[in-house]
């Protein structure tokens, strides 16, 4: 180790179930962040300045001045040039810590693109907002032997969950089913950036753990509450001999064909992914502009029509911002684009 990576990472040398082996170990890893929202933006930063060797940054969308309250890494500019959240996380990471190979990565974790995207990676970090990644990764998790850990936060309350194949349950051994009927919603409940950032380092927390190789972790449910104080940990039990992925090995998920449209918290917005073609944003521009004004750069086109903004990328997928439905959201966008 070079005296300037010693001097550097001191402080985190000098705690003892880290020592200098452990942080050789931090700096060869390489770490997938699926989302670099609250959690995940949280998680690329401590691991950057942990002095992880390399992150991959996976993240669909584009920085929002309702993400500032609670997403790290990002600033008013990003917000006012709508840069993209995986573009705008590197650039600040490389400032953090020229060290660190970034990867970002502007795109969709779908079912084609999955095993692709989380290849030469020792462990994934979830920073998604919706149960339908939070199962594909499962499955990937499953199908690899690849450690991943889970993550959720609300108003201020938050959750995590570390997965490591062969050690323990699943998370569908936890939960075979995603939660049925209307869930709460951070542009509905709110979130509180200290529960973002509380569950966030509870996550690196657990994979500087698995990074370093310290014994006997044990797959325990963490709860939290940083407004009441409220705090727990429970085990996730035994692997279900009956569960669909870890014991049968079906990954329907993973075999799915494409991704239904999700819609964005905190967003008031849906993103579609109805083209299986890339899209060509410079002959796109030209078509769109006889409805509003359009702006396009390599990452992404955008234009505004009366009561709802659009983002195309070029892997084909659209944002539409204004409303949550998913119907009317497709009705845009076929104006736009064609059915």
């Amino acid at each position: 180790m070079a005296p300037e990576e010693k001097d550097r990472y001191s402080r985190q040398i000098l705690f003892a179930p880290i020592g200098q082996a452990g942080q050789k170990r931090i700096r060869k890893a390489a770490v997938c962040i699926v989302g670099c929202g609250a959690l995940g933006s949280f998680q690329a930063e401590a691991l950057a300045r942990a002095g992880i060797g390399r992150l991959r940054l996976i993240d669909r969308d584009y920085v929002d001045y309702t993400n500032l309250q609670r997403q790290w890494l990002y600033s008013e500019t990003d917000a006012q040039k709508e840069s993209p959240k995986a573009i705008a996380a590197a650039h600040r990471l490389h400032e953090l810590n020229r060290h660190v190979e970034v990867e970002p990565l502007v795109t969709d974790l779908t079912p084609s693109n999955a095993e692709e995207l989380i290849a030469e990676c020792d462990l994934i970090l979830d920073g998604t907002d919706n149960f339908e990644t939070r199962y594909l990764l499962n499955d990937l998790s499953v199908k690899r032997n690849l450690p991943w850990i889970y993550g959720a936060a609300i108003g201020s309350y938050g959750i995590a969950m570390p997965v490591v194949p062969d050690s323990g349950p699943c998370f569908a051994c936890v939960y075979p089913e995603s939660p049925q009927g209307l869930q709460p919603t951070c542009d509905v409940d709110g979130v509180l950036a200290s529960a973002t950032a509380a569950v966030a380092a509870v996550q690196v927390g657990m994979a500087l753990r698995l990074m370093v190789g310290w014994p006997e972790f044990e797959c325990r449910i963490h709860t939290l509450d940083i407004w009441t104080g409220a705090a727990k940990q429970v085990g996730a039990g035994k692997r279900d001999p009956d569960c669909r992925v870890c014991a049968a090995r079906e990954f329907r998920y993973l075999d799915g064909k494409r991704r239904a449209p999700v819609s964005l918290c905190g967003r008031n917005a849906v993103q579609l992914h109805e083209s299986a073609r890339p899209l060509d944003l410079g002959q796109l521009a030209d078509r769109l502009r006889a409805f509003g004004e359009v702006r396009v750069n390599e990452f992404a086109l955008r234009i505004a029509i009366p009561k709802y903004d659009l983002t195309f990328f070029p892997d084909g997928r659209a944002i539409v911002k204004g409303t949550t439905d998913i119907g009317i959201a497709r009705g845009v966008y076929a104006k736009l684009i064609g059915s």
